[in-house]
């Protein structure tokens, strides 16, 4: 079997999910380390710096490519997955089994998956592409300019005209990729052939952990903005 007939195969479509899932892990538990910087409360100096700091050098930023890669790989082979799992369902089973045949986030991922993308869509909107291409108000620090990042998220969760509307789409991604990430973490390595029931346990009380503090953290910061916690 040669590579290509590999990751179109149903093993290598989950292979390829669970690698590029791990990154996402990966990447999550870094954004999460940069959001934090807000809470020093000194009007997004720590921050802003952190943020520069990931997109004005080579390695974050060559990061950032396989970053998209790896998200666009997971997005595609996810539907492809649901779609295929959907087809082999059938008809059902004639008596719903519910939680006792798996857990409801493990069956709909294919959805949790789907407003995570629209969560995405928003955030890239409002904060990433106006980081990168232009767009953002200039600070200075330390006698340096540095792309007003903070006064960004400040406006969009806190001043703006719909702040509301944002915040609710965010937190709504927010809970959806928590249930993602439950399901996904000990998912993934079942995939890679842990089957032993202590290492499954382990696992999956890891993911809720992980899940827990990642997405605790992403929900606080517009709800620190908007409750006016944050300077």
């Amino acid at each position: 079997m040669n590579w290509s007939h590999f990751f179109t195969s149903s093993v290598g479509k989950k292979l390829t999910m669970a690698l590029s899932g791990l990154f996402l892990v990966a990447f999550l538990l870094v954004h999460a380390g940069l959001n934090a910087c807000i809470w020093a409360n000194d009007e997004g100096v720590m921050f802003n710096k952190a943020a520069h700091f990931m997109g004005a050098n080579a390695v974050p930023r060559i990061l950032e490519i396989g970053l998209f890669v790896f998200f666009l790989i997971h997005i595609i082979q996810g539907l492809v997955l649901e779609v295929q799992n959907r087809s082999k369902r059938g008809m059902g089973y004639a008596v719903k089994i519910g939680n006792r045949g798996s857990k409801w986030y493990s069956r709909a991922m294919g959805i949790l998956g789907s407003i995570i993308l629209i969560f995405l869509v928003v955030h890239l909107i409002d904060f990433f592409i106006p980081s990168r291409f232009g767009g953002l108000t200039e600070v200075m620090i330390d006698g340096k300019p540095y792309h007003n990042l903070y006064a960004e998220m400040k406006y969009k969760f806190a001043e703006y005209e719909y702040r509301y509307i944002i915040v609710t789409i965010y937190i709504l991604g927010v809970i959806a990729l928590f249930w993602h990430l439950v399901h996904g973490i000990q998912s993934a390595f079942r995939t890679f052939g842990v089957t032993n029931h202590k290492y499954i346990a382990m696992l999956t009380g890891i993911g809720w952990a992980f899940a827990i503090i990642v997405c605790g953290a992403f929900i606080m910061m517009p709800i620190s903005f908007i409750a006016g916690w944050l300077s």
